[in-house]
């Protein structure tokens, strides 16, 4: 997004302090962009504390193994963000979330019962 905003500015096509922050002054892929890096900012806390809770309790193990699949359920959410806003990409997108939420979930219960 911040490559892109530069360009808009480095081409004068638009000011510097001309950007909203969900970008709704823009194309619809920026905007599609400023929704897909809210949503990751919001979903920070969910799985920062769950993996922050594992390292400061010595119990990694629990996140250790599903940790790159919850990384790569968010980057395919955040693909399916950028490519679209239709009703097929909005239930891919869910999908994504849905299985970054099951392995949340999974975690919490691991923690709590190890």
């Amino acid at each position: 997004m911040e490559m892109l905003r530069f360009r808009l500015i480095l081409t004068n096509a638009i000011a510097a302090n001309g950007f909203k922050p969900d970008n709704s002054n823009l194309s619809p892929f920026m905007q599609r962009i400023a929704r897909a890096h809210a949503n990751c900012v919001e979903n920070v806390p969910i799985f920062g504390i769950l993996l922050i809770v594992a390292l400061l309790t010595n119990r990694s193990g629990v996140t250790d193994l599903l940790a790159p699949w919850l990384l790569a359920a968010r980057m395919v959410q955040s693909c399916f963000h950028l490519a679209s806003g239709n009703l097929l990409f909005s239930w891919l997108r869910f999908i994504a979330y849905a299985v970054q939420i099951a392995i949340a979930v999974y975690w919490l219960w691991a923690l709590l019962v190890s």
